[in-house]
């Protein structure tokens, strides 16, 4: 699964990546700071790249929430979706099915840009962060969906079975979250993208040549530690860890 991302790129390069403006530029500053650790379960804000909006890049809570909720149920939603997941990941094989998902497959699916996402791996019954990025520094996108409640928008990561590389990494849970191939990016927001062809973008693999994977700080996992620092992005070795 995927529940810990990075998006470290000032907003003006993310425009310039993916052809879009910025939906608020009052909000620019606050998203032209490094995140480097993104928690999901503190349901974050963070820039999504909307189907029904492809021009622009705009502020989204992490966590999905039904759209027949109002905005003050919310973080009440989340506390209590806290035991499923609070609705940070959503499974690509339930898509068309779940109560929430299949509302807005077809119709509201978004691009989420990160600079790097964490994955668990266990080793002699410990758990060791990943980190994953591009490597060419390059963001990667992230397919989701999303749900828009008064004036908050809410988004979900979307997920598969994990592929060799990731399979190595996430070695309990066998996930991994679906990164968008640059050449298709675009499809995943048209309009007349049908189901079949949803799923045919699902199962597409993303190069995992392009990718640069290893282990960084345990401190990832501490949740009284502030682990929103540069250095939470460096390699860190341990004996043993090793995919």
């Amino acid at each position: 699964m995927c529940f810990h991302t990075s998006q470290t790129k000032k907003v003006v390069k993310l425009e310039n990546r993916y052809g879009v403006s910025l939906s608020n530029p009052d909000a620019r500053d606050a998203f032209d700071i490094p995140s480097y650790h993104l928690n999901g379960f503190s349901h974050p804000d963070m820039l999504i790249i909307p189907q029904e909006k492809p021009s622009v890049i705009a502020p989204a809570l992490w966590g999905i929430v039904p759209s027949n909720k109002k905005p003050e149920q919310i973080r009440d939603y989340y506390k209590e979706s806290v035991q499923f997941g609070g609705g940070l990941n959503a499974q690509s094989e339930k898509l068309f099915d779940h109560f929430i998902y299949k509302h807005s497959a077809l119709t509201r699916r978004c691009i989420i840009p990160v600079t790097g996402f964490f994955e668990p791996h266990e080793y002699k019954g410990k758990k060791y962060p990943f980190h994953i990025k591009s490597k060419d520094n390059d963001v990667l996108s992230l397919a989701g969906l999303y749900t828009i409640i008064e004036n908050v928008v809410t988004f979900t990561i979307l997920t598969k079975k994990a592929s060799p590389l990731f399979a190595k990494i996430h070695n309990k849970k066998n996930r991994q979250p679906i990164i968008l191939q640059k050449d298709f990016e675009q499809d995943w927001l048209k309009n007349d993208l049908n189901e079949n062809g949803i799923k045919e973008l699902i199962n597409l693999n993303f190069n995992e040549d392009e990718l640069s994977a290893y282990t960084v700080s345990r401190d990832l996992f501490q949740m009284k530690i502030n682990t929103d620092i540069e250095t939470i992005i460096e390699e860190v070795k341990y004996e043993g860890v090793v995919i």
